[in-house]
């Protein structure tokens, strides 16, 4: 499978998705562990990708999602953002209900 197939494939089998550098349990920058710990807040499960594991996935993401930096939340199939995006949305109340509803689907 090709990288863009294989990414394309990731962003439609999980309803909610985070590319990101490291694991939830081990995040290796600030901006993950920050989304990360966003995410865990809602309590709701979430898929990730490491994109440190795999530098074809890191490479070639940014190039679909026209976006250059990581981590990237994807939701039902749509690019949210970054960390600063996601930070934004929880001030707001926004995360917790958008998340919540898609992972209900």
């Amino acid at each position: 499978m090709e990288i863009e197939e294989l990414i394309k494939k990731q962003i439609a089998d999980n309803a909610v998705l985070l590319f990101m550098k490291g694991t939830p349990q081990f995040p290796q920058c600030g901006f993950s562990a920050r989304t990360v710990e966003a995410l865990v807040q809602v309590g709701e499960p979430f898929a990730y990708v490491n994109i440190l594991d795999n530098p074809d996935i890191r490479a070639t993401l940014p190039k679909i999602a026209n976006w250059p930096t990581f981590p990237q939340l994807w939701v039902k199939g749509e690019l949210i953002g970054g960390c600063d995006i996601v930070m934004d949305m929880v001030q707001k109340g926004e995360l917790a209900t958008l998340v919540k509803e898609a992972s209900a689907t």
